[in-house]
Formats: structure tokens, sequence, C-alpha cells
């Protein structure tokens, strides 16, 4: 396995382990204010990370390390940003105050997204032996 596939599986399963205690911790309190962030942290955290992940495993051979690396960084950097920034958006309601850097995280993640369509048309394209 690529070390880059071992990165977003590694930041996947953080992403995983925290979203399910966290889960878990509002099941016990019976309050689902941040659901909507706990849901993004387990869908592009978990499901997005694991999916890239696997991805550049399974085109080892002909994947672009760059380009691979650049995607594992840009798109861990938004859910770092975004994440955290829905979070306290959701449990103050300030808008004003968070809307921004939710904004600022969510265009990062869809640069990542962007950077991992790149690399897939890459492999659909490539010369075959």
């Amino acid at each position: 396995m690529p070390r880059v596939s071992a990165a977003f599986f590694l930041v996947a399963t953080l992403c995983i382990v925290f979203g399910m205690l966290w889960g878990m911790h509002m099941g016990m309190r019976q309050d689902f204010t941040l659901a909507p962030a706990h849901a993004h942290l387990n869908l592009v955290g978990w499901v997005t990370m694991a999916l890239y992940g696997t991805f550049y495993a399974l085109t080892r051979e002909s994947m672009s390390a760059r380009l691979a690396w650049t995607n594992f960084i840009v798109s861990t950097v938004g859910i770092v940003v975004m994440i955290p920034s829905l979070a306290l958006m959701l449990a103050t309601s300030d808008l004003a105050k968070y809307s921004a850097p939710v904004a600022v995280g969510s265009v990062i993640v869809f640069l990542g997204l962007l950077i991992f369509l790149v690399s897939v048309v890459r492999e659909l394209f490539r010369k075959r032996a």
C-alpha cells in the first residue's frame, strides 16, 4: 500500500473514531444539535478519505504521488477547518462569526474533491500496456 493511502486511512480512522464517540455522546445526552457536524465528519472524514485512500492503493503503479499527496493535504486541511467551524456555528447559532470559516472549509474540501477528480481522469485516460 502506498504511504499516501495509509495517510488517508489514518485520517479516515481518526475521523470515524471521533465521530462515533461524538455520536455516542449526543445519544447519551439526547442532544442532537451538532448532528449535522457529526454527519459531515463521518461522511467527509471517514467515507471520503477512505475512498480516496482506496483509489490510490488500487492505482499505486500509475498514480501521481505529487497529486495524491496534494489531495491528502488539501482534503485534511478542509476537514480540520470545516468540521470545528460547523460545530461552533451550530452550538452558538452565531452565523455571522462562523459562516465564513465553514464556507472556507467547505471550499477547501471541494478543492480536494476536484484534485481527486483530476487523479481519476488521469487514470481513466492513461495509456495501458
